[in-house]
């Protein structure tokens, strides 16, 4: 299993898509408050169907609560479109944190400072960033590849 990470996800509907992602794939999805959205958001439930009740999840009201209970930090992949390692580079492994931040500005600065593994998806330089949902279903078909060879 792969821990989904989604830090401050501002739209409902993303967030919905990888959670129905998550269950289909067998992941847990983690989520960081603030939410630009309520749990019980119509939209959320909408992209996420009936499978929402499925979903192996947890929320924290901060970042230092996620990180207190991570228990290999060597193991966090946060996904940024600034970083110059392709994802494709790395080698996943079963209980891997794969990191992704809000839709509209992605991790800050300081947050990207707390972790040294750094990853992109390459990218037309046409194209400034994959929505959110296709970002973490590339991210999510790798990691499995790799684990289940």
């Amino acid at each position: 299993m792969l821990n989904i990470v989604l830090v401050e996800p501002e739209i409902p509907n993303n967030t919905g898509n990888i959670g129905r992602l998550c269950v289909g794939t067998g992941n847990r999805l983690h989520l960081i408050h603030p939410f630009g959205f309520q749990i019980t958001d119509k939209n959320l439930k909408r992209s996420g169907l009936d499978y929402w009740i499925h979903l192996d999840w947890k929320e924290y009201q901060n970042t230092e609560e996620w990180i207190a209970q991570i228990p290999d930090l060597s193991r966090v992949f946060l996904f940024s479109s600034h970083a110059e390692k392709s994802y494709l580079k790395e080698n996943f492994q079963d209980g891997d944190w794969l990191v992704f931040g809000k839709e509209s500005v992605g991790l800050s600065e300081l947050f990207l400072n707390q972790f040294p593994n750094h990853l992109t998806i390459p990218i037309s330089p046409l194209v400034r960033s994959y929505n959110l949902a296709n970002s973490v279903a590339f991210a999510i078909g790798e990691a499995k590849r790799q684990i289940e060879l």
